[in-house]
């Protein structure tokens, strides 16, 4: 199973990026558990200076974008 964490303190790009995620997730047929992380001390926990971040499996893949979905099912699989 994938572990997702979707850094964000819930902006439009945050939001968007999660559902990206979510569609990739649904998509592929992927087991993935995804965490929202909104707490500004967790976020800066990851050095991310901008929002929204993504964090696969305890690796921060992207930050201050949002990226394709290529890419998210990329870093998912």
């Amino acid at each position: 199973m994938v572990n997702v964490k979707v850094l964000g303190t819930g902006c439009a790009n945050c939001r968007k990026l999660e559902e990206r995620v979510r569609n990739v997730i649904r998509q592929h047929q992927l087991e993935a558990e995804i965490e929202k992380v909104t707490d500004y001390a967790q976020i800066m926990r990851w050095n991310v200076m901008r929002t929204p971040g993504l964090v696969v499996n305890d690796v921060l893949v992207a930050a201050g974008r949002i990226p394709s979905e290529e890419e998210i099912a990329g870093w998912l699989k």
